[in-house]
């Protein structure tokens, strides 16, 4: 399981730099959770999850991210904002990157800082 895991993150990776991202962390871990992809975006720091699911019996890859796992990546973030020092001010957003089976979906700013 967290062998296929890796492969789609690798594939996020790649189709975010390809669209212009640059990738700075992947698989960021804290007490707090994981962040599967940390990039910039211009200005913005991005926190990226990325989910696959090979069918829909279970719903779709972007319905997994649901509130408690939003939640942990928010804390996540605020973990890696204060250890990178980065300035209070800086924007963030956070984005969702869906496989499901072949197809891919990039939503940007898929939901707002849970603390």
């Amino acid at each position: 399981m967290r062998q296929t895991g890796a492969f789609y993150e690798q594939q996020a990776a790649r189709y975010l730099e390809e669209h212009g991202l640059t990738i700075l962390e992947r698989n960021f871990r804290c007490r707090f959770g994981e962040i599967d992809i940390i990039a910039t975006d211009g200005q913005y720091l991005i926190f990226a999850e990325v989910k696959y699911r090979s069918s829909s019996s279970s719903g779709s890859s972007l319905s997994a991210v649901n509130p408690a796992k939003q939640r942990n990546i928010s804390r996540a973030a605020g973990y890696y904002l204060t250890v990178n020092r980065h300035r209070i001010d800086m924007p963030c957003r956070f984005d969702v990157i869906g496989f499901d089976k072949e197809e891919i979906r990039w939503i940007r700013n898929a939901f707002d800082y849970r603390g």
